[in-house]
């Protein structure tokens, strides 16, 4: 059976992570994050809540895949990028 090549990130304020891992071909999202530890490793990783990509292109969790994507783990926003430039223009007057 052939190997899917691929990359898992994640990227925190204070830590980014990439996982380089070589899966069986039919795996999915889920099956990647899993198999790369992070979940593990950062506990505020909840695939129910969060969303998840490749490529920047968001996805289902069982979404499959295919050598050479990165898979992408997106956090919540801090805040309303439109509120954050709104305050930043105040700020500027």
């Amino acid at each position: 059976m052939a190997e899917l090549a691929v990359e898992v990130v994640y990227a925190r304020a204070d830590e980014q992570c990439l996982a380089k891992l070589s899966l069986p071909a039919g795996s999915t999202l889920r099956q990647a994050i899993v198999a790369s530890g992070l979940p593990d490793r950062f506990p505020e990783i909840d695939l129910a809540l969060m969303a998840v990509g490749v490529w920047g292109r968001r996805c289902g969790a069982d979404e499959p895949l295919r050598t050479g994507d990165r898979v992408e783990i997106y956090r919540p926003l801090a805040c309303d990028p439109k509120d954050a430039r709104r305050a930043r223009a105040r700020s500027r007057r």
